[in-house]
């Protein structure tokens, strides 16, 4: 069964189109308020960390998802390699053999989190 629960809560396109509006809003206060020009900066310096962390979280959940499904692909490798065993099939462990194969294939293709390739 698949797991339909999702991974976060957060509602990554509120967040950002309410960070936008915020980025609006303090851009009329500093002109309104240049004598507070060091304090504007440091909170536009704090939404600058929205979109940062917004393209962090959705990375994250991509590799989780990835994860998931190598997990799953795995499990069913393991099944079929059981029921192989008990069907006498001359080589079960093919599946499982298999399914690792293709998984160290697409591993070698996948950035590293420095974005170089392993």
């Amino acid at each position: 069964m698949q797991n339909t629960r999702p991974l976060t809560t957060i509602n990554l396109q509120e967040a950002n189109t309410r960070n936008d509006a915020a980025h609006h809003i303090l851009a009329g206060f500093s002109s309104a308020m240049p004598a507070l020009a060091e304090f504007w900066v440091y909170l536009e310096e704090a939404l600058n960390d929205v979109p940062v962390l917004s393209a962090e979280i959705m990375r994250l959940h991509a590799e989780v998802q990835a994860e998931r499904l190598y997990h799953a692909n795995l499990v069913a490798a393991a099944r079929a390699t059981i029921s192989a065993y008990q069907d006498g099939e001359p080589d079960p462990l093919w599946y499982l053999r298999d399914e690792l194969a293709a998984y160290a294939r697409v591993s070698q293709t996948l950035p590293t989190a420095t974005g170089r390739q392993e």
